[in-house]
């Protein structure tokens, strides 16, 4: 099946600054793309790019003052069946995790495992280890947090989203990610597109999306707390900590988001 993604983003800027984005696609599916994902930026500026620490394609530019706008479209080749799990789904021992995996066992900006971990044990102690474990988490925050896009606040930790109850995609990866931690369980947050192909209509705007990938059966695997069901169109980004590590832009300068336009859809 072919999918075409991309963006469009419009920002002010009341002076020349500098931007940091992550607006590609990962390098993982390049084996699936017929139409690269070329960062096209109006009015023309200079790019330079590079990958950061997680693998991620970073790219660098200087807005100018007004107006600019970053958009671009790309179209890969993907299955038009539903996602599958790993045929294997065992938890490793701390002692026996990959060297790389460590980090992602460790707290960091939006993911507290030190406030969470008791709750976590005493929440899923009793769970079958593994990918078990793992959706057992996925099912509890699923069930846990109401989305709703009015309770997005770019300074909700998993902490506040498991007392606040209440969030968007990304307080859902957050929550599970920060439970999968405490649990001894490496978790990585995901961001891309993903699409609606295979869902009955009304469909809510397209927007970016928030997943996450845990180490069990000796890979990583998928999981999607917020939509907690297989899904076709599933489209990396960028991967790594927590949010702090895939931000879409930042910003070194007052700006204004002025237009946001997401597509992902069948060709």
């Amino acid at each position: 099946m072919k999918l075409r993604v991309g963006y469009e983003l419009v920002y002010e800027c009341p002076q020349p600054t500098p931007m940091m984005l992550m607006l590609n696609t990962h390098y993982s599916r390049v084996q699936d793309v017929t139409l690269a994902d070329l960062l096209v930026v109006d009015p023309p500026v200079a790019i330079t790019q590079y990958r950061d620490g997680f693998g991620n394609l970073c790219s660098r530019i200087v807005a100018p003052q007004g107006r600019i706008s970053l958009s671009t479209t790309a179209l890969l080749d993907i299955a038009d069946t539903p996602e599958t799990p790993e045929p294997y789904g065992e938890q490793s021992p701390v002692e026996a995790l990959p060297d790389e995996c460590l980090v992602f066992l460790l707290g960091s900006r939006y993911c507290e495992t030190d406030l969470l971990s008791e709750i976590a044990w005493k929440l899923f102690g009793h769970a079958p280890q593994g990918r078990g474990r793992v959706q057992a988490v996925c099912d509890f925050v699923h069930q846990h947090i109401t989305f709703g896009y009015d309770y997005a606040r770019p300074t909700k930790t998993a902490w506040q989203v498991y007392h606040e109850r209440q969030g968007v995609c990304r307080d859902f990866a957050h929550l599970a990610v920060t439970l999968c931690r405490a649990l001894n369980i490496p978790a990585r947050y995901c961001t891309g597109y993903i699409s609606d192909v295979g869902l009955p209509p009304p469909y809510s705007p397209m927007d970016f999306a928030a997943w996450f990938e845990a180490y069990v059966g000796g890979c990583w695997q998928t999981f999607d707390a917020r939509n907690n069901a297989p899904r076709i169109g599933r489209v990396l980004m960028a991967r790594g900590r927590d949010a702090v590590d895939v931000a879409i832009s930042n910003t070194f300068g007052p700006t204004k988001l002025i237009k946001f336009d997401v597509h992902c859809a069948p060709e």
